[in-house]
This record gives C-alpha cells, structure tokens and sequence, in this order.
C-alpha cells in the first residue's frame, strides 16, 4: 500500500503561494520600518545638533532626541505589522503583553520613576550642571545629570551618584541658586568692654575686606550674654560657591581677631571660679593667702577660721576683730 503524500503537498504548496502572496506587504513593512528608523534617528541628531548650541539644556535635548527616536521607530513597527499582518492590531498586541506586561511595569518600577524624576528634573531645572547643591550628608558640584541618576563630585574630590527620584521627592539645598550667600559668625567680647567700639571694629573689617559684598551691607548684633563673654553676631554676603565662602570667611576672622586686639578689646575664653566657703581649715578665709579665691573689697579682712574662732571664746562680740562687717552682713 503506497503512502499518499497529496495532503502534505497541497499543504505545503498552500504556503508557499501564501508567503509569496505576503511578500509584497512584507517589502512593504520593511520599508515602513526604515522610514521610522531614518526618521527617528534624524530628529536625534538635530537634537544633538541644537544641544551644541545651547550648553544649559544639553542634557534636556539630548534626552528629548533619544525617547523621540524610540517614540518613532516604535510607531513605525506597528504599523509595520499592520500591513504586513492585516488581521493584527495594536489592540492584539496589548491583549498579547497582557500580565507579562503588569510583570514587567512593577520589575522596572524603579527605573521608571527615576526616568520620569529626569525627564522632569531636566524640565523644571531645579538646579542644573554646575551648581553646588547638599542632598543628605553630601555635598558638592553637580556634573552631570542623566535619566536615571545624577552625578555630584564632592569638595574632597569623590562623586556620588544620586538616583533622580530621590531627588526630586527629597528637600535639596541650592547653594549657588543665587549670585550671594550670607555668612555669619559669633564673635564673644568680655564683659567689661565697650560693645559700640567692638562692634565699629568688626564693621571697619568687613568694610575693608574685598572678598566681602558690600550690597547688602554687612552688620554686626549682639545676640547673647553667655557664661564669661558678650556675643557679637558679624553677618555679611560674599559670593556663593564654596571656595568664595571659605576665603573670605578665613580673611574675615583673620582681620577681626589682629584689629580687636589692636584694639585692646579682649576675647575671653570660657572660665569658671569655684569659691569653697566651708572653712575647716586655720588659714581658710584669709584674703592674704587667697587659699579659696575669697573675693577682695574694701575693709578689714576677716581672721582665718581657727583665730576667729580661739577670739570668739574670749572678747566679747563689740570688740571682736571684724565685728562690724558681720553686723553689716547681718542687717544686709
């Protein structure tokens, strides 16, 4: 019994004339395709062409170039597909994604946002490439910022890679936001100085020092009387990045320290006295020895402890060595 190979024939000949029959909407397809991909890469160089022209949105126009040519050579594949397969429609596609899709949007939830954080990082320019700004602990000068994180070289030289949606839903500060940063710093006078002199004094150092701005002009305030000194607060403006802050803060208190001691203004450093009034010992209390820091004034000194005390026992009150001072303290 012979083997009929006329259905396996005609089946294969139903293919081919099939394939042959899409050949044309295949050729078709693949020149739609090429038109995208020319197209797409085209709008990406003119943007690489407009970047070099404008330095401040280098990196916006960059990125707008790249998703456009995505954008388009992704158009241009479904209709592609749709001349080459007529039955099929983006709608198939999404029904064919369908729960890979979900499993593919929560795996790359993260890249997602920090690409969408970039996208509007580069358009709202909170801050751009060459500014210093402070995120957290770090500190430093913005280098580059890409879709996905944004690059910092620090002051001692290291670079911190920053994810973009954490910058953009986390408090950053600007440090060069603005042309002029202030400073302050608290300066502490003794007590028994002239505040108004000390404070012509600070006042004539940020006058003449060149690193400071003199618009707005600089002040100088008391703020505080603390344990051993008078706190006078110097404010000026100087330039905002860092290495303009450093400077003229290190001339501003290099200056403020030669001048109020030309000045003979003193700087106190803190003290403390400890006074010991249990007097157990002979010499405890006389001012002549200073043993306890007995404080000095005018009038008899009061007798050591141990003479006050043999005295006591033998004169009366009215006549005893330093009688007068204890009425006085008695009755205030």
């Amino acid at each position: 019994m012979g083997i009929d190979l006329s259905a396996p024939a005609r089946t294969i000949q139903a293919l081919i004339d099939g394939f042959l029959a899409s050949l044309p909407r295949l050729a078709l397809a693949l020149v739609i395709v090429s038109v995208f991909w020319v197209a797409g890469r085209s709008v990406r160089r003119l943007a690489r062409r407009i970047a070099r022209r404008h330095d401040e949105q280098r990196t916006l126009e960059i990125v707008v170039g790249r998703v456009a040519q995505t954008v388009i050579v992704i158009l241009g594949a479904l209709i592609a597909l749709t001349a080459a397969f007529p039955s099929f429609t983006p709608a198939n596609l999404v029904s064919t994604l369908g729960i890979g899709g979900v499993a593919l949007g929560f795996a790359f939830k993260d890249i997602f946002q920090n690409f969408v954080a970039g996208l509007l990082i580069l358009i709202t320019r909170p801050f751009r490439v060459g500014d210093q700004i402070i995120f957290q602990q770090f500190e430093g000068t913005v280098e580059e910022i890409e879709t996905r994180a944004t690059f910092i070289k620090t002051y001692d030289g290291r670079r911190v890679i920053i994810p973009n949606a954490d910058l953009y839903t986390t408090a950053v500060t600007v440090n060069t936001a603005f042309a002029r940063r202030r400073m302050q710093y608290d300066v502490g006078i003794g007590y028994g100085d002239d505040i108004g002199r000390a404070r012509e004094v600070i006042l004539g150092v940020l006058r003449d020092e060149p690193s400071v701005s003199q618009e707005p002009a600089a002040d100088v305030i008391v703020t505080a009387f603390e344990a051993s000194t008078v706190t006078l607060r110097a404010r000026w403006w100087s330039d905002s990045r860092m290495s303009d802050v450093l400077l003229a803060q290190s001339a501003v208190l290099t200056q403020i320290k030669q001048r109020l001691t030309e000045a003979g203004v003193d700087l106190p450093f803190p003290t403390r006295q400890i006074l010991f009034h249990d007097q157990t010992e002979e010499g405890d209390g006389d001012r002549r020895r200073q043993r306890e820091g007995w404080p000095a004034g005018s009038g008899p000194a009061p007798a050591p402890a141990g003479i006050a005390r043999a005295i006591a026992t033998s004169t009366p009150p009215a006549e005893r060595p330093g009688a007068d001072d204890e009425q006085r303290s008695e009755h205030g």
